[in-house]
């Protein structure tokens, strides 16, 4: 068992599950048949999975099931689907897999989920009981493998046990800090009949997450920013998952704070408000970098002060008194010292910390962010003659009037749609933060668009990360599912060539990238595919892949070597920023 003891709640988002089942009763039934009952009972109703031997009789019950259970074509696939179709609903995901590989195939997807606190169920079938340890075909060991990747696991070799374990699994993968948790069940335990009524009731003694924050602390919390000249709120995906990005906003207004999100948090707040200072960080914008180093109140809500947001450790916020509000008290200090700590659910604590806010105009401040902001906006040169990769994704921005999910691999194509395509609301950004994850975007989009139909997603990628997973794009084919894949081909793996190009002496090893025609795979996928190359095709392309009713693969051949500013070095503060040709 792997149960972390206090997570990030996501607050009002159980109330948007599908409507569960009624409770039935479960004695004589098969577990099969119990699994099944179980997710009726928790409102699933969308399955990302592959099959296999060891979970034949659960897929002989999927059979006449109402649930959607949608065929990936790889369990990586399924994972991040799942994944994907989580951040973007705030609804659980939910992905199954057979025993052995088929397991060992959603660690990544796993992986994924875990760093960045998103709440996915992984159901995997396993060898039979009395075959564990001897090496059976397609065994492995799977809860151990996974432990540390999981926000809790387990393994049911009895069918009495099967009931509780589901329902333990999508209680904890929901509430708290959200994230993954994997039930492994043996094939006997599927396949054997419930001696009498198997007990629903969670047994969970451990696990208490802290939703109400501490009335002392939010009265010291609201005393620090009402005495502040220089406050700063620093956002990160806590506000996301709580669903507090409502209040966000009324803190923003109420206090006249400025605000930068992280990459996890992009849209908590609309990027065109007055007072946003867009995301922070490693590649985040130079106005945002300066007022936190300027800052002499900085209000981290739902953020982990990961090092691409901190830069040198020593050097951040140097002047600030922290006030950090988190779920998990294990965030807490970890890396940064706070001044003033407040544990609990960050829609709880901004509900009843709003009130206590003082109305200050902070005229030479916000002066002093307003200048920032137009002496170093995010800017590019064009005139090059190549398609400029950030122009693409302003041109995604105004054509979807900044509505649509955008989904993304990692790497250079990922900064650039941080930073350019204006983020207007929560759920709207689904991105590999914290594992840096090659391949999320392609599945992501997918299962998004499973959890959003009739909404516009775009998974906006690089031909590196849309190389290794782009075989989904069938399984959008296969359910009829319009999400549109724009690929960024710069012919490298661009982040990893920057860096040798600025640090190592431009000495390009490895990062060579030839990728065969995407469009014409697309059309082998049975998708509509398109490739461009010159900048005037840019919006006629976009708006013609926004008409198709399916799905669109639009291959855009982009600028070979350029570049993604602001840039923050290894081992620099914030504030050394390297802004490149246009500093």
């Amino acid at each position: 068992m792997n149960t972390e003891g206090e997570q990030i709640n996501m607050g009002e988002a159980e109330t948007t599950m599908a409507a569960p089942a009624e409770l039935r009763s479960l004695a004589g039934l098969k577990g099969a048949e119990i699994f099944h009952q179980m997710l009726l009972e928790e409102g699933v109703e969308v399955l990302f999975g592959y099959p296999g031997a060891a979970v034949i009789p659960i897929f002989d019950v999927l059979y006449e099931s109402p649930i959607k259970y949608i065929q990936t074509r790889h369990e990586q696939g399924a994972a991040h689907m799942a994944d994907g179709y989580a951040r973007s609903t705030g609804r659980v995901g939910v992905c199954i897999a057979t025993s052995g590989p088929g397991a060992t195939n959603l660690v990544t997807g796993l992986a994924t989920a875990h760093m960045d606190s998103s709440p996915v169920v992984a159901l995997t079938g396993q060898v039979r009981s009395d075959l564990i340890g001897n090496d059976a075909f397609q065994e492995a060991d799977v809860t151990g493998i996974t432990r540390p990747i999981t926000k809790h696991n387990c393994i049911v070799s009895r069918v009495e046990d099967l009931a509780r374990s589901i329902r333990e699994a999508f209680h904890i993968a929901r509430t708290g800090r959200p994230g993954p948790v994997l039930v492994d069940i043996c094939v006997d335990a599927t396949l054997a009949a419930s001696n009498g009524e198997p007990s629903r009731e969670m047994q969970l003694p451990g696990y208490r997450p802290r939703i109400e924050g501490d009335a002392r602390q939010i009265q010291r919390a609201a005393e620090a920013i009402n005495a502040a000249a220089r406050p700063v709120l620093y956002i990160g995906g806590g506000v996301v998952a709580s669903e507090a990005s409502e209040l966000l906003r009324a803190l923003v207004d109420r206090g006249r704070i400025p605000v930068t999100t992280t990459l996890l948090a992009l849209g908590a707040v609309d990027e065109s408000h007055p007072l946003s200072l867009q995301m922070l960080g490693m590649h985040g914008a130079a106005a945002a970098n300066f007022a936190v180093q300027a800052s002499d109140c900085l209000i981290a809500i739902g953020a982990r002060f990961d090092d691409r947001v901190t830069g040198k450790l020593e050097h951040f916020a140097p002047h600030a008194k922290i006030i950090h509000i988190d779920i998990d008290p294990t965030s807490i200090s970890k890396s940064v010292t706070v001044d003033i700590p407040v544990v609990g659910d960050a829609k709880d604590i901004l509900g009843r910390l709003l009130p206590l806010i003082e109305t200050r105009e902070r005229t030479e401040w916000l002066s002093q962010l307003a200048d920032w902001k137009h002496k170093h906006p995010f800017r590019y040169e064009n005139g090059s003659g190549n398609i400029k990769p950030q122009s693409v994704v302003e041109s995604l921005g105004r054509l979807t009037r900044h509505e649509a999910i955008i989904a993304t691999g990692v790497g250079q194509h990922q900064m650039w749609a941080a930073q350019y395509y204006g983020w207007k609301r929560p759920r709207q950004s689904l991105t590999s933060g914290g594992l840096g994850t090659m391949g999320f975007g392609c599945p992501a989009a997918i299962g998004a668009q499973f959890g959003n139909p009739g909404t516009t997603v775009i998974d906006i990628d690089g031909d590196g990360s849309f190389s290794m997973t782009m075989v989904e794009v069938i399984t959008a084919v296969q359910y009829g599912q319009p999400a549109k894949f724009v690929v960024l081909d710069n012919g490298y793996l661009g982040m990893v060539r920057q860096w040798q190009e600025l640090f190592w002496h431009k000495r390009y090893a490895g990062v060579h990238h030839p990728c065969p025609d995407f469009a014409k795979v697309a059309e082998g996928f049975g998708a509509k595919g398109m490739k461009i190359s010159a900048p005037t095709e840019v919006d006629d392309a976009i708006s013609e892949m926004l008409k198709h009713d399916g799905p669109v693969v639009l291959c855009v051949e982009v600028e070979p070597e350029e570049n993604v500013y602001p840039m923050v070095p290894a081992g620099r503060a914030l504030h050394e920023m390297e802004l490149g040709t246009l500093a």
